[in-house]
């Protein structure tokens, strides 16, 4: 054999050794990354981790070659994803691969696009990186297949002075801060695992200038964040709310008329027993109530369903409070039609909604407005019909999505909104509602299905920077956790037991502040990051391009 063959299997065994060492990195840091959140390793999660966990992923995209970017792109954000949403195998068996693989598809582009920033500003080429990661973030929460899951700023929800910032600048404030170090260090490991081992004092050295702007930055997050909880602390709530909330660890989605019957008596029974400490109002979750209380009442297309509907009706008219459930709204899809059609269809829409019942009568409905993507709502029906069918004949529902934010205001002058579900883990939702008027926000929640308490953990997770974001409290009503009240800090000042059946009845403070920086100028910073982005790429391939103009000419 020649020494040129030598030299080629030996290449061919070096590159092998790189690829293996380079995907055990990924692994390692998706591992690690999904640890820093609640699942399957902590329930809480453990939130020192989201400083460092990605280190190894920005190493590899500095050491690895532009061929296999795309490639690592999708790995790594499948494997986090699988890592950290592993609970979705429960909501439905396709959902653990959707969520990974649309997560993953994205991170095709991601990752090719923070390697070109690495190198076309080469220095301080990780500052572009950070830049260019939180607009990413925000990016992935919009349009149809929007998920905010995942995003680096929520495993620092315990983190309680470090994410007051969250009332200026969002969520996406904090990611900033807490992904910096990964950015950062990960410039020193990828030259470490390149063979240019120089001492760490020596690096420090090199951008001291770098770590000593981000350590009186932290400082100054840490001194606004326990300002503002003083603050909180000194200020009296401008009332006290009485909540009684109701969990009855039930699936809604478990279906029949016997079940439904079944779950309304002990939510009932639950209820009655709460009153005996004279709540202000009753609070039911998700669909807890799941037939429709308009359809049922104005059109009886259903004894049973109408038999079932007259006795929460009862029970609602003689409760000396208000009720408040989830409920899945019926209305008219053609108001010129009947509703029942020649052919025994209904002419019906169906909507995600929360019903406000007082004083005997049906008194305000919001239909929810982010719907779950592929599995309550899918638009693009008739460009791939075969897709749709698909999802259909696997069980999937469709709903009609709501337009307004819609403020509820009890006969006692509390107004309040209802996010339902997942929206409130939106951002700009939740904003919405208190910008029209809401002092308190009330999210209603069905996560039973997941079985998982961490599962439930990541959501009221990122449900507690809806309080920080707007200086508002927030009142989960969940079938089965995370039942709580969380206050404008943050903080969960009440909590039941999750996976039981029980009530919590919550002395909640209602505060009127004015509207945070955030709420009135809605996500404005991840937006100017992108346009920011946008303009340094634009800077760094014309410079690029000039660069290797001028070389050309000088040889």
């Amino acid at each position: 054999m020649t020494q040129q063959n030598y030299r080629m299997i030996e290449k061919k065994h070096s590159g092998l050794v790189t690829i293996v060492i380079e995907v055990v990195l990924l692994l390692l840091s998706a591992l690690v990354f999904s640890g820093s959140f609640p699942g399957f390793i902590s329930d809480n999660g453990i939130g020192f981790l989201g400083f460092f966990a990605l280190i190894p992923m920005f190493a590899v995209i500095r050491n690895t070659g532009w061929a296999r970017t795309p490639f690592y792109g999708f790995l790594f954000g499948f494997v986090f994803y699988t890592f950290f949403n592993y609970w979705l195998s429960s909501f439905h068996p396709l959902a653990v691969y959707i969520a990974p693989v649309i997560m993953g598809a994205e991170m095709i582009i991601l990752f090719p696009i923070l390697k070109a920033a690495d190198k076309m500003f080469s220095k301080y080429g990780f500052l572009v990186q950070l830049i260019i990661w939180v607009a990413y973030e925000y990016l992935k929460t919009l349009g149809f297949v929007g998920y905010p899951y995942g995003i680096v700023g929520y495993s620092q929800y315990a983190f309680i002075p470090f994410i007051q910032i969250s009332s200026f600048f969002g969520i996406w404030g904090v990611t900033l801060m807490t992904v910096f170090p990964s950015i950062l260090l990960s410039r020193y490991a990828a030259d470490w695992l390149a063979g240019k081992r120089e001492r760490f004092t020596r690096f420090l050295k090199t951008y001291r200038v770098v770590w000593a702007a981000y350590i009186v930055l932290f400082i100054a997050v840490l001194l606004f964040g326990f300002a503002s909880i003083a603050e909180l602390n000194n200020e009296e709530p401008d009332r006290e709310w009485r909540t009684a909330l109701v969990q009855h660890n039930a699936n809604s989605w478990e279906g029949g008329i016997a079940n439904w019957q079944k779950n309304l008596h002990t939510l009932m029974e639950q209820s009655n027993l709460a009153l005996a400490e004279n709540p202000d109002i009753i609070i039911w979750s998700e669909t807890a109530f799941v037939i429709s209380v308009y359809w049922h009442t104005n059109y009886r297309t259903s004894r049973a369903s109408y038999e079932v509907v007259q006795e929460f009706i009862n029970f609602a008219n003689n409760l000396p409070i208000p009720l408040l459930t989830g409920n899945n709204d019926n209305t008219l899809k053609d108001p010129d039609l009947p509703p029942v059609l020649s052919d025994g269809s209904l002419n019906r829409e169906d909507h995600n909604a929360v019903i406000l019942h007082e004083n005997g009568e049906l008194k305000q409905i919001y239909w929810k407005q982010h719907l779950v993507p592929f599995t309550e709502n899918f638009p693009y029906g008739d460009i791939f019909p075969r897709f749709n069918a698909f999802l259909l004949s696997h069980d999937f529902h469709y709903w009609t999505k709501g337009t307004i934010p819609i403020v509820f205001t009890t006969d006692d002058g509390v107004n309040f909104s209802t996010p339902i579900c997942f929206e409130d883990v939106f951002g700009y939702l939740s904003a919405e509602f208190v910008q029209a008027g809401a002092d308190v926000i009330v999210n209603m929640t069905n996560d039973s299905w997941s079985g998982a308490v961490s599962a439930e953990m990541q959501h009221m997770a990122m449900a507690a920077f809806r309080t920080i974001e707007n200086r508002r409290t927030m009142v989960r009503g969940t079938n089965s956790g995370m039942t709580c009240v969380i206050d404008p800090a943050g903080r969960i000042i009440d909590i039941m037991e999750p996976f039981t059946v029980g009530y919590m009845v919550s002395d909640v403070p209602v505060y009127t502040y004015k509207d945070t920086f955030y709420t009135r100028w809605i996500d404005w910073f991840p937006k100017a990051l992108i346009v920011l982005s946008l303009i340094l790429l634009a800077a760094g391939f014309i410079r690029a391009v000039i660069l290797k103009i001028i070389r050309r000419k000088s040889i």
